[in-house]
């Protein structure tokens, strides 16, 4: 399917962060690129906008005629969003117009010929890219050829952007295990053929296209037999599903943690005023000092994995350090979006109890006044994910949510296209939250749940916004109601 000469292909779909991504690397190979989506929001709508993408809203069959000359896209790239009934995949079908999935591109057009390094993982999987690129691109600094190529599933902060496009041999990617689209229920991993791979961890997730754990784990396993003998995969040591999906691989294995059995094991790790400082032990010996300026004993695994890995391809210890010393994490992975008269508010892209809870442990960690009675770590859910709508980690998600000092969790989004009984139910969630002993409420809406913020906030507390999407906006009404609220203090007197 690769494409000879510049293009017009259209985006169906193009707001997702894996699209956009390949959006951006398809106008940086010289393509025409045009867009359409029900809706756009940041971070994905920012990127599209500076890339001068154009984004058609919403979903129509105009959507596939050129303005210009009448005719329909030369290829169309379908989003796993979209399904039949669809209006722009009805007349895709009826006219026969040219089409892929973004997987299918991606390889087509950019994979072929080039060492791929993936990150694999229910969880972890943006994080860990964007350590794994930076790293090659400090390391590149010295070595130019181990400049990078890279698709993340959102905005490193490092570099400003989703993706990049070199001439270099080395590409890397997350690995994401949804399914690919409406005519390609497989997961968008196999795709991708990695040389090296890097797996954080395998759960249940994903409830609208996995039957069961056994199911996902099933596709993890398929991914890791399509690594070739001479490469390698770099996994977690302390999950069995992990270990199992590993356990029949014909390249080499290597495991990080923090247990005396793993080949690069993490020791003496201590967090100070929003940094981490930790040793890794290779082979038995000290291999290295690391710090960097994040938080979270789950980023310092993801950090671990990825220097592994490095490694592998012979970044120095050296560029591995200095690449963590300025690393600067993801847009929506514990992003501060304002601090306002002592109140942080953070950004993360919450979409399971697993990553609730690790969120939560780093705020803690990150912010330690409020372990002491100067201010409390605020816990706000959009119940949005295709796995936190459903009932299916009900317990677990209570657990999460309930290391918080305040609860407020919203509306299951989106709740009329969830079957009753396996929908989440909040009011269950929040009294059993309140029964664990943190105090709990549900919000009517967004208006509502900045109405009883802006009520009860005082400067220490940190609020965790999370939502794997825009939240009906309240990233920025929270922030403008507490400004107001600062000023209005300003302009009588009174703080």
């Amino acid at each position: 399917m690769t494409l000879a000469g510049a293009k017009h292909i259209h985006l169906s779909g193009i707001c997702g962060t894996a699209m956009a991504s390949l959006a951006g690397l398809l106008l940086a190979k010289g393509h025409r690129v045009t867009g359409s989506d029900a809706a756009a929001y940041p971070p994905m709508s920012d990127l599209l906008h500076e890339m001068g993408i154009p984004v058609a809203q919403p979903y129509a069959e105009s959507n596939l005629i050129d303005s210009s000359t009448g005719k329909a896209p030369d290829l169309v790239i379908i989003g796993n969003a979209l399904s039949r009934g669809n209006p722009e995949v009805e007349r895709i079908l009826d006219e026969r117009i040219p089409f892929a999935s973004m997987a299918a591109a991606l390889h087509e057009e950019f994979l072929l010929g080039r060492e791929t390094l993936v990150v694999a993982g229910t969880h972890g999987k943006t994080t860990t890219t964007s350590m794994l690129s930076w790293i090659f691109q400090a390391a590149s600094k010295d070595r130019p050829e181990l400049e990078p190529s890279f698709l993340i599933g959102g905005v490193a902060e490092n570099f400003g952007t989703s993706y990049q496009l070199r001439p270099t041999r080395k590409f890397i990617l997350e690995g994401d295990e949804y399914d690919t689209a409406f005519f390609d229920k497989g997961p968008k991993f196999l795709h991708y053929f990695p040389d090296g791979l890097i797996l954080t961890s395998v759960e249940f997730d994903h409830a609208d296209i996995y039957a069961d754990l056994d199911a996902v784990k099933t596709a993890f396993k398929r991914l890791v037999n399509l690594i070739p003998r001479r490469g390698v995969i770099v996994a977690y040591d302390s999950a069995a599903n992990v270990s199992e999906c590993v356990s029949h691989a014909l390249c080499r294995v290597e495991r990080y943690g923090f247990s005396g059995d793993a080949e690069w094991r993490i020791a003496n790790l201590r967090h100070e005023q929003g940094r981490s400082f930790w040793e890794v032990h290779h082979a038995g010996q000290l291999w290295a000092e690391f710090q960097m300026p994040v938080a979270g004993e789950h980023n310092v695994l993801n950090t671990t994995a990825a220097a592994a890995l490095a490694s592998h391809y012979g970044v120095s210890v050296k560029a591995i350090q200095e690449a963590l010393a300025m690393f600067r994490s993801v847009k929506r992975r514990l992003e501060v979006k304002a601090v306002i008269d002592g109140v942080t508010i953070i950004d993360d892209f919450a979409h399971h109890p697993t990553a609730i809870r690790e969120t939560l442990r780093a705020l803690r960690e990150a912010y330690p006044h409020t372990n002491t009675d100067a201010g409390r770590l605020i816990a706000v859910l959009e119940p949005r994910s295709n796995t936190l709508r459903r009932n299916v980690f009900e317990r677990e998600l209570v657990e999460s949510l309930a290391l918080a000092d305040r609860v407020i969790v919203a509306a299951v989004y989106q709740q009329q296209r969830i079957p009753e009984h396996e929908r989440l139910h909040p009011e269950q969630v929040v009294a059993a939250i309140n029964a664990e002993g943190t105090p709990a409420e549900l919000g009517a809406d967004v208006d509502a749940i900045v109405n009883t913020l802006d009520e009860e906030v005082r400067p220490g507390d940190v609020i965790a916004l999370l939502s794997n999407g825009g939240f009906d906006g309240i990233y920025e009404k929270l922030p403008a109601r507490l400004r107001q609220r600062t000023s209005s203090a300003a302009a009588t007197g009174r703080r």
